[in-house]
């Protein structure tokens, strides 16, 4: 899967949403599918739930704020449809 690809689509097609707020609104409302975390998030709580499915980053949060098409930093996305992307398929 590449992951670069994916997250542009999905932010483009699908619902996404941005920061570690959202993230932990969208588990607990068991909405959330996937979350995808840079590298260099301090908020080590998301990594060790278990509700929802978590993929690392490679990059730090600029780098996924550009992977996402976004002209700032990033340091989660929270999946919530998956849209024409295969973000969601392993």
């Amino acid at each position: 899967m590449d992951l670069n690809k994916n997250l542009r689509t999905v932010t483009k097609t699908g619902k996404v949403l941005f920061g570690v707020s959202q993230a932990r609104q969208a588990i607990r409302e068991k909405k959330g599918k996937l979350i995808v975390m840079a590298s260099n998030c301090p908020i080590p709580e998301l990594r060790k739930q278990k509700a929802v499915p978590v993929v690392e980053f490679s990059g730090n949060n600029r780098e996924l704020g550009a992977a996402c098409g976004k002209p700032f930093a990033v340091s989660v996305v929270t999946v919530l449809e998956a849209g024409d992307s295969q973000i969601l398929n392993p």
